[in-house]
């Protein structure tokens, strides 16, 4: 009796294993069945449809681009156009006779074309330096005003030796500063009852002369010749030039009168000796 119920355990106990054995292809087949939905989603890469909403923001930029080169245009010429007068620091007054591009170690430049015709010159400006060169356009009538005032004014000569008041002077006359040059021939002038200039005092002064006639003349509309007579009506109208012709007129009249009294004098010691 205790053999006959010990099989039945038996058989149960080896059972099990079978039915382990079938849950395992049933879960490997659930998880194969649940993993077949996640497949399909691959295809819902979206990116290639974004593709053309990226590529709209790169249009942009090549269209905007030749706006950025025309204001980098207009800024390096500063407004300086073809036919205009300006004035070069170093030169004086010049014409812009064009603008042209030439090719230098590969790169384009864009430059002016000065012609200075008093001096039978013409000289080529790159328009990026024209800031660094210190040239300028023309002055204002207001401007031109103030300069011809100063010639009015008393002369100022430092108590200095004249080679470092010669290179003060050069330094103004080449600032490009019409006021400054108009300094330089004030102090500089010598009328006639003032003694003369040395040669490296003329060169200065006709050198500031021509620099500030120049400019006056094309300004006012006029002959560098008026512009000079100009600029001398107003150095006579000094006070200092004004005084200095008072006494040179007062020096003239008393040594007409010493000699007459001379030439009278004369006269009676002729008579006397005649009569003796």
């Amino acid at each position: 009796m205790p053999n006959k119920t010990a099989k039945p355990a038996a058989k149960a106990t080896v059972a099990k294993p079978a039915a382990a054995k079938l849950a395992k292809p049933a879960a490997a087949a659930a998880k194969a069945h649940a993993a077949k939905p996640v497949a399909p989603k691959a295809p819902v890469a979206a990116a290639p449809a974004k593709a053309p909403i990226a590529a709209k923001p790169a249009v942009k930029p090549a269209a905007a681009a030749p706006k950025v080169e025309e204001k980098k245009v207009v800024t390096q010429r500063q407004g300086f156009k073809a036919n205009e007068f300006v004035v070069y620091p170093a030169h004086g007054v010049g014409q812009i006779l064009a603008i042209e591009e030439q090719e230098i170690a590969g790169a384009k430049l864009e430059l002016f074309v000065i012609n200075f015709i008093k001096d039978k010159m013409t000289l080529r400006v790159p328009t990026a330096k024209v800031a660094n060169v210190g040239m300028r356009k023309l002055s204002e009538p207001t401007l031109v005003k103030k300069a011809l005032e100063t010639l009015k004014g008393r002369a100022r000569v430092k108590r200095t030796m004249w080679s470092r008041r010669a290179q003060e002077y050069e330094a103004k006359i080449n600032s490009g500063d019409i006021v400054a040059i108009a300094e330089v021939v004030r102090d500089l002038y010598r009328s006639e009852s003032q003694p003369e200039q040395s040669y490296s005092e003329r060169q200065l002064y006709e050198a500031a002369l021509d620099r500030l006639s120049r400019e006056i003349a094309v300004v006012q509309h006029s002959t560098e010749t008026e512009a000079v007579k100009e600029i001398e009506a107003q150095l006579a109208k000094s006070p200092r030039r004004a005084n200095a012709k008072a006494e040179a007129a007062d020096g003239e009249g008393e040594a007409d009168a010493e000699g007459d009294t001379d030439d009278t004098d004369g006269d009676d010691t002729t008579v006397a000796d005649e009569a003796a």
